[in-house]
C-alpha cells in the first residue's frame, strides 16, 4: 500500500507535466502544421490561460502552500482545458474571452433597422455549432458585416417566396 500511497500523493506531479506541457506541446505544432485555423484558436487560447495560471500560482504560492487541494484542482482544471472531448480553452474563449478580444466583428444586431428580426437572427448564430459560428465569422472577417447582412436578407426574401 506504500507505492499506491505515494502514488496518489504525487499523482499531480507524476501526470502534471504529460497534461500540462507535454500533450499541448504536441497538440499545438500539430496545429501550427495543420491548415484549419480551428485548432490554433483552442491551443493558442490554452497558452494564455496556462500562462494566466503560472501567474496567479507565481504572487500567490504562500497562500495556496496552506491549500492541499490546490494542485489537484489545477491538474483537474487543466485536464478540462486540453482533452478533445471537453476543448475548454476553446470554450472559454468562444464565451468569455471573445465578447472582449474582437467587438467589431460582430454585427450590431440592435442597429440593424433594415432587419425585421435581428433578435431572432441573433438567436439563430447563437444556436449554431461551433463551427457554424466560426464560418459566419470568418465570412463576416473576409467580406464585411454589410456583405453577411445582405445575404441574412436574400435569405429572408428567398424564405418569404416559399
Amino acid at each position: 500500500m506504500g507505492v499506491l500511497a505515494a502514488i496518489a500523493k504525487n499523482l499531480d506531479t507524476l501526470i502534471g507535466p504529460g497534461v500540462t506541457l507535454l500533450y499541448p506541446l504536441y497538440a499545438t505544432m500539430r496545429a501550427i502544421e495543420s491548415a484549419s485555423t480551428l485548432d490554433d484558436q483552442q491551443w493558442l487560447t490554452y497558452w494564455v490561460i496556462y500562462s494566466f495560471i503560472i501567474l496567479f500560482e507565481f504572487f500567490c504560492c504562500k497562500f495556496l502552500a496552506w491549500i492541499p487541494i490546490w494542485p489537484y484542482v489545477k491538474l483537474l482544471f487543466c485536464i478540462w482545458l486540453v482533452l478533445p472531448t471537453f476543448n475548454g480553452a476553446a470554450y472559454i474563449y468562444d464565451n468569455i474571452v471573445r465578447k472582449y478580444v474582437k467587438p467589431g466583428h460582430y454585427i450590431n444586431w440592435s442597429s440593424s433597422s433594415s432587419s425585421k428580426h435581428p433578435e431572432g437572427q441573433k438567436k439563430v448564430i447563437q444556436m449554431m455549432s461551433l463551427d457554424g459560428r466560426r464560418s459566419v465569422e470568418s465570412f463576416i472577417d473576409h467580406h464585411g458585416p454589410e456583405a453577411f447582412e445582405r445575404v441574412v436578407k436574400a435569405a429572408e426574401r428567398e424564405a418569404r417566396k416559399h
